[in-house]
């Protein structure tokens, strides 16, 4: 309680209330001296004026206009973006050592305000919107439904609450005694194809926009159970159907390339990692119009941490063996023509690092435009909001980030992101 307390009068120190809401009829207008509406599919235009009234972006136009009135913001000098979209994170939680304890000694509220807090560094980022696709449901439902209504500052949020999984597989209890293990593990942990339907279904009902599922083992569960397939196809197939059914799309964390082969003959519509995909597996995400989000900064940290002493046996050797493969698979993956959508599953990495991601990708062979664009107009049609986020466009999102220098000259820039705008209200300005 007196956690809670102190940093509930932190974050209200920090974020006045009038910071939160932006007035609907209020103008504010942006001189952009170098806009990216839309990456990937736009050339960059300079010295232009995005005017918004309230969350939204009402009109772009030549020149740098100023309407009477109005509030005007000077980016006359940088580089402006749409706000980035990270579809893979875990926003409430961080890896280190003594998250396997406070899994259990931390309950809801805590997962909440400490989602309050990584929301708030994510945000400052650059990154206005995120898909958390684990997590502690009543969480995560919270702080989405927070943020849409103003209440708490940070990203937009969709969600998938906790992963399908099969009992024992990744995303159930592992590691712990028996007793722990029957009294602990998840509910979404099903056999059968009907009981995970099941499994979906509940999803659904509790709230979530999105269903992930672990096709394949995983490096940070305690359990010597590899990282190749893991549920059989049949199930596969009803997890799939059942949530299609019910208006969702699936996602599917997959390292070996036997889970991710499966999961894209079932119909699957993402793959989380992808490590270890091949010539087939590329031809299934063509054929099926499938999205790989490789989150290589997770591959990069596990690698790193492998010696740190803080994670058990299982997890240490999976981490030595599959980080170090995730780099060079997302070339393979860019070389073959796969739809990339950028995603960090920061929450094992420290959550405001998201940038990074960036870097890797173009280490990968993807140019500094390609790279921009998974996180704005390919993340947006990804995350299902290609109609409201992912590009400055009159009626979309004011959603809106800027660098002082030019991010398709040197990527590094947006690891320091200088203004961040979310749905209309400016959130950082660094000149």
């Amino acid at each position: 309680m007196i956690r809670t307390i102190a940093v509930l009068g932190a974050l209200a120190a920090a974020w006045p209330a009038t910071a939160l809401a932006q007035d609907a009829e209020a103008l504010t207008v942006i001189h952009a001296g170098h806009l990216i509406a839309a990456p990937g599919e736009e050339r960059v235009r300079e010295g232009v004026s995005i005017l918004v009234r309230g969350d939204e972006i009402e009109a772009i136009e030549n020149g740098f206009v100023t309407p009477e009135g109005a509030e005007i913001v000077d980016l006359s000098g940088a580089w402006v973006m749409p706000g980035f979209i990270d579809a893979h994170v875990h926003i409430t939680n961080q890896q280190g050592a003594g998250r396997r304890i406070s899994a259990f000694t931390e309950g809801t509220a805590d997962r909440t305000i400490d989602g309050v807090m990584y929301g708030q560094r994510t945000l400052m980022a650059g990154f206005t919107t995120v898909q958390d696709v684990g997590a502690d449901i009543e969480a995560v439902r919270a702080l989405r439904d927070g943020v849409e209504a103003g209440d708490i500052v940070g990203p937009r949020l969709r969600i998938a609450g906790g992963a399908v999984t099969p009992t024992g597989g990744h995303g159930d209890t592992n590691g712990w005694s028996v007793q722990v293990l029957r009294e602990s593990g998840s509910p979404y942990a099903c056999n059968g194809a009907d009981d995970c339907a099941r499994a979906v279904r509940q999803l659904v009902q509790e709230g979530a926009d999105v269903i992930k599922i672990t096709a394949t083992g995983g490096v940070l569960s305690s359990t010597g159970a590899g990282v190749e397939q893991q549920f059989f196809q049949e199930e596969l197939e009803a997890i799939v159907g059942a949530a299609h059914m019910m208006g969702r799309r699936v996602t599917a964390h997959a390292h070996g390339v036997t889970g991710i082969n499966a999961f894209l003959r079932a119909g699957g519509d993402s793959i989380e990692h992808g490590t270890y995909l091949d010539r087939e597996s590329m031809r299934l995400f063509r054929d099926n119009d499938a999205v790989l989000v490789p989150t290589a900064m997770a591959g990069e940290w596990v690698a790193n941490q492998a010696d740190a002493g803080w994670m058990t046996p299982f997890q240490a050797a999976k981490a030595r063996m599959v980080g170090p493969q995730m780099l060079e698979m997302v070339r393979r993956a860019h070389e073959g023509g796969v739809t990339i959508a950028f995603g960090t599953d920061s929450g094992v990495s420290a959550h405001g690092d998201n940038a990074r991601e960036f870097l890797l990708y173009t280490q990968a062979g993807m140019t500094e435009m390609e790279a921009l664009a998974t996180a704005t107009t390919i993340g947006a049609r990804h995350v299902q909001l290609e109609d409201v986020i992912g590009r400055i466009a009159p009626g979309f999102a004011a959603d809106i980030v800027a660098t002082n220098g030019d991010p398709l000259e040197n990527i590094e820039e947006l690891l320091d992101i200088d203004f961040v705008m979310a749905r209309g209200v400016v959130h950082k300005n660094e000149e």
